[in-house]
């Protein structure tokens, strides 16, 4: 029988659930399953191979059926991607030539109204009233007739799809991990979270959840099923109830709570008394929410239920009724008093977390020398009892806060990945203090690290952000967590953007903007620039209602500058989050090579575009100082206009961004491979060839076929369970 949430698993882990059915002999179905699988990139590892060879082939054949559309939508296969000029990368026109061509078929053919031809005479060309503009002259069989196969090369990408347990193990163990997880997950996770937190809620549960919004959408799955939810604060409460209304359960935006029935009433008031009856003092958590507690309150009715006196009082503070200062409003009122020692030593023991969050501010505060110490005491005090993600968040604001009140600049992202910058005007820190809490910070890191037994580290990986927060990546096939660096060996660089409108007409466009090493404009490829020497515009298309693709190719050698920033710009319609779906990507091949325009085979990366703004920036390319390529990852949004966004508009404050974010030095796997090196673990980089006999603890960026029987593997799809707890 197929476990429905079999995609899920191989989506996230690149495991397939142990295929089970009838023996026979599937051996040659099972290496056409392969071949299949080498077409997108992919292959199956030995065991996987030997599992499927022992099934009968109608299985193998289900379960090879299933499992390709599982891989090519993780590359963004799963679509139609066709090209404006048919014969792309060759024989695309130079732009003005182009759009000279769509205004003589116009007039050619009497299709251009009077009003556009008037226009025209002023000089003024609306290319959306040009019926050939923006639209595909060719079927996409008609574009795939006119390519030649692709040629295989050494250098494409082969992943390897590696046999798992059984398939509610390994359901099981995937709710599991993201259930306790120790940095919040994405939006996307957290959808596959709630989906699994149903299919699970009768079996084995985490024993903390340390993630509020986790929390939340575990305790909706336990309430369904008649569990007990997990409740500390009252916040909790809140959150739970944002999620039975399918709201926001990260409280970033409004929830319109709805009738909800007697049971969860009861089961939300009863948690909601039982919080305050331990601990009156998280009543002062709930000022932070107002708002959404009196919406709430409208549809639980407290006052139908006087056995819970305690769940009343949080509506009566929430309404003003009752005066409970928060945590927030009595530091400030200490701090305003000018004691910041006083104010330290309150957030340790009262919340550890914000004590950290509040250091620079604290040691800003602090005028005297013994105010300094006294903060960098209560830290050592209060360090124990601060999650492992906040201590390693601290360090790595401390290694970029050596500046100050001399021109810096300040890089800001939101929940959302929607970035600014400004000046940096805070007064800096003492070199002393700052280094004396960077070795605390790392003693209390390198206490919590378990013991890896043999390392064995893939160098790739080295380079690689600390996934502090699942919201710094995007979901997809290849993704590496904003301010990670990869490198790029390839000498044709193609970008590919696909997205298909809901509901309105829809046109995004791709474009790459080059920059010096000063990051001034060197040339850009868009829809108003299709050819230059460092490459080429696959064409501009204006709706997707059935989908549509654009591409950029680009001679990686030919690129006179230092920096290519591919970006996609939303001009009109439907914005990233509201398209029925909208990614981007890239590719790398040989020169060579030939092939369509997309070849899965050769897909490095395919990222979900979701964010808020107008402009996406998914990563940056660098070429450093001995002529090498390295992928910066940024999964940034900017705001942008309502419409008509294109990258000659943005291309100053993209600069400026990318100033400011190159000035920066994430806190990278390499940091937590020193401390555990420190701490006794022998370390191995591997060479790519020969692997140990005996288990190891692996991290790299992909899992290789091989590895010995209770190794543990940490890749960037698990790569959040390498922070300590």
């Amino acid at each position: 029988m197929v476990h429905p949430l079999e995609h899920l698993v191989v989506r996230h882990t690149l495991r397939l659930p142990c295929p089970t059915g009838p023996a026979g002999d599937g051996t040659a179905v099972a290496r056409r399953f392969d071949a299949a699988l080498m077409t997108a990139g992919f292959k199956l590892s030995t065991e996987l191979l030997e599992r499927l060879s022992g099934l009968a082939e109608p299985t193998v054949v289900e379960t090879a059926v299933r499992t390709l559309a599982t891989v090519r939508e993780l590359l963004g296969d799963h679509v139609r991607h066709n090209v404006r000029f048919i014969d792309f990368p060759a024989d695309v026109p130079d732009t003005l030539d182009f759009w000279m061509t769509c205004v003589t078929e116009a007039i050619d053919d009497g299709s251009v109204d009077s009003g556009a031809l008037d226009r025209l005479r002023t000089g003024v060309l609306d290319l959306l009233t040009l019926p050939s503009y923006g639209r595909y002259g060719h079927t996409y069989e008609e574009m795939l007739a006119v390519h030649e196969e692709l040629i295989a090369a050494a250098g494409d990408r082969l992943t390897v799809l590696h046999l798992g347990a059984a398939a509610e193990d390994e359901v099981t163990g995937l709710y599991l991990a993201l259930a306790d997880s120790t940095t919040p997950l994405g939006e996307e996770h957290l959808h596959d979270l709630a989906v699994l937190a149903e299919h699970c809620a009768d079996g084995p549960q985490p024993e903390t959840i340390t993630v509020r919004e986790n929390r939340a959408v575990v305790n909706r799955a336990r309430l369904r099923v008649g569990a007990a939810p997990l409740l500390d604060t009252v916040t909790d409460v809140l959150r739970l109830a944002c999620a039975l209304a399918e709201g926001d359960v990260a409280l970033r935006e409004p929830t319109r709570f709805r009738a909800l029935s007697r049971p969860y009433r009861r089961a939300l008031l009863a948690g909601l008394d039982a919080v305050v009856a331990a601990s009156a003092a998280k009543l002062a958590d709930v000022s932070a929410h107002a708002g959404a507690w009196k919406r709430l309150g409208e549809r639980l009715h407290p006052h139908e239920y006087p056995h819970w006196p305690h769940a009343a009082e949080v509506f009566a503070v929430a309404r003003g009724e009752r005066k409970v200062p928060s945590l927030d409003s009595r530091v400030e009122e200490i701090l305003g008093r000018g004691d910041v020692t006083a104010a330290a030593g309150l957030l340790a023991s009262a919340a550890p977390g914000r004590l950290f969050r509040a250091l620079d501010r604290l040691l800003r505060d602090a005028t005297e020398a013994e105010e300094r110490k006294a903060v960098l005491a209560a830290v050592e005090r209060a360090a124990p009892e601060v999650s492992g993600r906040v201590v390693l968040s601290v360090r790595e604001h401390l290694q970029n806060r050596a500046g100050g009140n001399g021109g810096e600049r300040r890089v800001f992202v939101n929940r959302e990945g929607r970035a600014w910058v400004t000046a940096d005007t805070r007064r800096p820190l003492e070199d002393g203090d700052r280094e004396r809490l960077i070795e605390v910070l790392d003693a209390e890191t390198r206490r919590r690290l378990p013991d890896p037994g043999h390392l064995l580290i893939d160098p790739e990986v080295l380079d690689v952000a600390l996934p502090l927060s699942g919201r710094a990546a995007s979901a997809g096939f290849g993704v590496l967590p904003r301010g990670s660096v990869s490198p790029v060996e390839g000498e044709l660089l193609r970008f590919f953007t696909y997205w298909r409108e809901a509901a309105r007409t829809t046109d995004h466009d791709l474009s790459a903007l080059v920059l010096d090493e000063d990051f001034a404009t060197v040339t850009w490829l868009s829809y108003t620039a299709l050819t230059d020497v460092e490459g080429a515009h696959s064409g501009d298309i204006t709706s997707a209602p059935d989908g549509a693709s654009e591409f950029i190719d680009l001679r990686l050698g030919a690129v006179r500058g230092t920096f290519v920033v591919p970006q996609v710009h939303v001009f009109s319609g439907e914005g990233f989050d509201e398209a029925a779906e909208c990614f981007f990507g890239f590719m790398l091949r040989g020169s060579a090579q030939q092939g369509r325009p997309f070849e899965p085979r050769t897909v490095r990366m395919k990222s979900d575009l979701r964010g808020p703004g107008r402009v996406a920036l998914p990563l940056a390319f660098r070429r450093d100082d001995e002529g090498r390529w390295n992928a910066h990852w940024l999964h940034l949004y900017l705001r942008g206009t309502p419409s008509a966004n294109r990258v000659e508009e943005h291309r100053v404050s993209i600069a400026v961004l990318l100033r400011g974010l190159f000035g920066r030095t994430p806190l990278t796997v390499r940091h937590l491979v020193e401390l555990m090196g420190e701490s006794g673990a022998p370390t191995t980089l591997w060479d790519g060839r020969t692997l140990p006999d005996t288990p190891v603890t692996y991290i790299g960026l992909e899992r290789p076929d091989g590895l010995a029987p209770g190794s543990r593997v940490l890749t960037p799809e698990n790569l959040r369970d390498l922070l300590p707890a």
